[in-house]
């Protein structure tokens, strides 16, 4: 084994010099020398939002939890393809929303999201999201319960069509950018716009749909 050691590092100044580099450069630097602490790093700073965003996306933990899987195995197998002008993150998540895909065609499951087993932090994204929802006058949207917006949302989202509902979950429940966003779906950023406007109508139609009562 010929590892040459004058010009090394110690393994403490080694693994903050790898925290401290960008995504983009730890996937060039994996691709390039196999050095698995750099695939590591990735895996370790995307593990709990990517897994959130999975577990979302197929109402599954199980099933999530296979998705992650194999999103990173594809990250080892495709590092070659990736081009060094591309951003990470909407690659990443072009990757895991396909793994998704393909995982729920084959087990042709119903997608269903749980609530008694929600993380803590999802209640503030309905929030965010839920704030697109209410207008300025006061209504019953309003009065509802931190609980209860949560389901209903989460309800609603469920009945989106994919197109929509992956936008959503992109934007207002993972934070990319709508350029981000639209890189990682390969659609012009207008129409992740679109998605999102027609994404938040139908939310709406549904509420006063559901609670809208004749007089």
């Amino acid at each position: 084994m010929s590892i040459r050691t004058k010009n090394r590092q110690p393994a403490a100044a080694r693994d903050l010099t790898v925290t401290r580099l960008s995504d983009e450069r730890l996937l060039l630097g994996y691709r390039q020398s196999g050095q698995r602490d750099r695939f590591t790093q990735l895996v370790q700073r995307y593990e709990k939002e990517l897994f959130s965003y999975l577990r979302r996306y197929t109402g599954n933990a199980e099933m999530a939890e296979d998705a992650f899987q194999t999103t990173f195995l594809q990250v080892h197998l495709k590092c070659q393809q990736f081009e060094p002008s591309r951003k990470f993150r909407p690659w990443l998540y072009a990757i895991a929303t396909n793994q998704a895909i393909d995982l729920q065609r084959r087990n042709r499951r119903h997608r269903a999201i749980s609530l008694n087993h929600s993380r803590s932090q999802d209640g503030d994204d309905v929030g965010r999201l839920m704030d697109l929802l209410e207008s300025d006058e006061t209504g019953p949207l309003r009065r509802l319960q931190t609980a209860e917006r949560r389901e209903w949302v989460q309800g609603e989202l469920n009945e989106l069509p994919d197109h929509l509902r992956t936008v959503v979950l992109l934007v207002y429940f993972q934070g990319l950018k709508y350029r981000e966003a639209a890189d990682a779906l390969s659609i012009p950023v207008g129409t992740v716009k679109s998605r999102l406007h027609a994404a938040i109508l139908k939310l709406n139609e549904a509420w006063h749909s559901a609670n809208t009562k004749p007089k």
